[in-house]
């Protein structure tokens, strides 16, 4: 039982530190995501006759801290 308590605690932590990291890559990639659209808004208001960039509804990353205490 020992054991077997060991195996699965193992397995938690490797889970646990992969999520942290994927997390922060989506951060990254959100951050990166967020750079390119100012730059693309910049360019599009520097044009005259450019139109106005579509609404994507996109909401920025913010990781919910609830579900990191989920087991």
């Amino acid at each position: 039982m020992e054991r077997l308590n060991s195996k699965l605690y193992l397995q938690n932590y490797c889970i646990i530190k992969e999520n942290e990291r994927l997390r922060k890559k989506a951060q990254l990639l959100n951050q990166e995501n967020q750079a390119l659209l100012f730059q693309l808004m910049k360019q599009r208001l520097a044009k005259p006759n450019s139109h106005p960039l579509p609404e994507f509804n996109a909401k920025p990353f913010m990781p919910n801290k609830a579900e990191d205490t989920k087991p």
